[in-house]
């Protein structure tokens, strides 16, 4: 069943992440930083920055964190089976740094379909806050849905 506009608007879950060292460090070396400003924290400190930066996609991670980050698809009817990650997109407001506590808060921003239906996508942005609520950056991400055919007829 193809998703319905209502949905726009809707909330898909706030997360909240306390931003540690070791999780940066992780993150750079798996997204394949290698700048020492992002794991080493004198480089950090000779950059300028109080602490080790967040790496420019982190926050694409701190939507992730929850126990299952993909209810909000299930709960529109989408098999996870037939998903795509289509599209990806920062805004950045301000620089992070580890000891910092972001909290993510997502909600649907377009739906749409392609395709004659076969194609469903779902925009997503997340709005990225700092402790005191001041706006640290957006991810905006595409989401893409194959349809059976039997859907699309």
């Amino acid at each position: 069943m193809p998703i319905d506009r209502v949905h726009i608007g809707r909330e898909t879950g706030t997360r909240t992440l306390l931003v540690s060292r070791s999780r940066l460090r992780l993150f750079a070396k798996a997204t394949g930083q290698t700048d020492p400003v992002y794991t080493d924290f004198d480089a950090a400190r000779a950059a300028g920055h109080p602490d080790l930066p967040v790496p420019p996609t982190f926050f694409f991670a701190v939507s992730l964190e929850t126990a299952d980050p993909f209810t909000w698809l299930t709960d529109l009817g989408v098999d996870l089976r037939t998903v795509l990650h289509g599209e990806q997109e920062f805004v950045y407001h301000r620089v992070a740094h580890a000891g910092d506590e972001l909290t993510a808060t997502a909600r649907i921003t377009d739906v749409y379909a392609k395709r004659g239906g076969a194609l469903e996508f779902l925009v997503t942005t997340t709005t990225i806050t700092g402790r005191h609520g001041q706006p640290v950056a957006d991810a905006i991400g595409t989401t893409a849905i194959r349809r059976p055919a039997e859907v699309t007829a």
